[in-house]
């Protein structure tokens, strides 16, 4: 029977017998020979029928994802790692550009204005966290500490690091995934320090714990909670007094309204760029980056690949180009910094994108938008019977929702029945005492969203 968008010829059986004809084999089996009986599945596969053809995979694959339940359709308050923020069309309509979908992300061979445009990336958020060199986006922000902290250990010869107790489990998971197990040789011991009642880090435990062995200090303003640290220099000095690197996570949209980390002592800075004008994509859209000062010790640190700037032989001219490469995991393979890849890359682009269209007076608009309208909610809810706030935490986009008997998750299923997505269940994490949620207000939650939760949470809870 004929049917409508067939499989591809090269798919198809006249295909495959070309190309074993041309590689003068008689079947397909041939090419697997040198792999080890035992590591062959001896029982078939329990897999549907084939699909008869492309069109019936594309109707498959619409039904399958219209089970899903999307923050187009629903109000959503939900962050921690991938939060709900408004991208500007702009931001689609350059990263989308076939000059970017064509080129080979990470060659050095197709740069169509590639490496210029990733230039001002690094620029803009140089300027942006206050440090000079900053390298292309790595996986997400738990990798850019992740390497952060590896640069760290190899710049001082040491192998501790402390963060604070309460952290994003998903970000903390990831570091010590890059700190390795004790029995590596390589390995960094990851030290927690206390986190006050006020949310913000121990500054006598800190005291206490730094010393000679520790190669860092990681520290997140705003923090896990959404907590504002009142004085982070103070906290990158103690690191800096004792020869330890002070590494500064931050949430660059904060940098509107609170004052850029290399300002007030971080020697390396890392965060998030998904807020930079990358859509949520189900956690897909994540990456982060890393900066620092422009000195070549950090220079030399440094896993990413690094963009640079120079003049041509003709006047008035600049020429954009990959520079430390060889240090990096594509030119040095296993003896690389460290790993590194170039998923992320693309975005890149809508970060600086972004970052153009907004400028320093659009990040003070929005920061402040942000710090206002999370208030505002958590002012709100802190009124709802079985609901509680602490209002003496001056918080940026999230803020810790706390309930006196309530099951989170049944709480969040009744919302979800009224379109809404709450926040994170971090009950019985670190710092938390009771049942209670993590929420994310951004700037594109109007008033009437605000209320709307309020009134859900009310009916939820009655």
């Amino acid at each position: 029977m004929t049917r409508a968008h067939p499989w591809m010829a090269n798919s198809g059986e006249e295909g495959a017998a070309d190309m074993l004809a041309a590689l003068g084999l008689d079947g397909v089996e041939t090419l697997f020979q040198q792999i080890p009986a035992d590591h062959l599945t001896q029982r078939p596969f329990d897999l549907p029928p084939q699909l008869a053809s492309e069109a019936a995979l594309s109707r498959h694959l619409d039904d399958v994802l219209s089970k899903n339940a999307t923050t187009r359709d629903n109000l959503c308050f939900l962050g921690t790692g991938a939060w709900p923020h408004y991208v500007p069309s702009i931001c689609d309509e350059v990263a989308n550009r076939y000059e970017w979908q064509t080129s080979v992300f990470g060659s050095p061979t197709s740069d169509h204005g590639r490496n210029q445009a990733w230039f001002e990336f690094c620029s803009q958020i140089g300027a942006l966290v206050g440090c000079e060199f900053v390298g292309l986006p790595v996986y997400s922000w738990g990798c850019a500490t992740g390497h952060a902290v590896r640069m760290a250990s190899r710049l001082t010869g040491r192998r501790k690091v402390l963060v604070p107790a309460v952290m994003d489990p998903e970000r903390r998971m990831v570091l010590r995934t890059y700190c390795e197990p004790p029995e590596m040789p390589r390995s960094i011991e990851i030290v927690e320090v206390k986190v006050g009642a006020d949310g913000c880090l121990d500054r006598d435990d800190l005291a206490a714990k730094m010393g000679e062995d520790v190669a860092a200090l990681y520290v997140e303003t705003p923090t896990y909670h959404g907590v504002i640290e009142p004085d982070p220099g103070a906290l990158c000095r103690i690191a800096t007094d004792a020869g330890a690197e002070a590494i500064v996570g931050v949430d660059p949209l904060s940098l509107g309204v609170l004052e850029a980390p290399g300002r007030y002592g971080a020697t390396i800075v890392t965060g998030p760029t998904q807020p930079l004008g990358v859509h949520m994509y189900a956690g897909g859209g994540v990456g982060g980056f890393i900066a620092s000062a422009d000195d070549e010790r950090y220079a030399r640190e440094y896993n990413t690949l690094n963009i640079s700037i120079a003049e041509t032989v003709k006047e008035g001219e600049f020429g954009f180009g990959l520079t430390l490469f060889h240090q990096s995991s594509y030119g040095m393979r296993d003896e690389g910094k460290d790993w590194t890849g170039n998923s992320t890359y693309l975005w890149a682009l809508a970060a600086a994108t972004y970052m153009s269209a907004m400028g320093p007076v659009g990040f003070a608009e929005i920061g402040r938008l942000i710090v206002a309208r999370s208030r505002h909610a958590a002012e709100m809810l802190d009124t709802l019977p079985g609901c509680s706030v602490d209002l003496n935490r001056h918080c940026f986009k999230e803020f810790v929702l706390r309930f006196d008997a309530a099951d989170v998750g049944e709480v969040n299923a009744g919302l979800r029945k009224r379109g809404i997505f709450g926040g994170k269940d971090i009950t019985g994490e670190p710092g938390v005492d009771g049942p209670a949620m993590l929420l994310c207000v951004t700037e594109i939650h109007t008033e009437d969203d605000i209320a709307r939760l309020a009134d859900a949470l009310k009916e939820c809870l009655s």
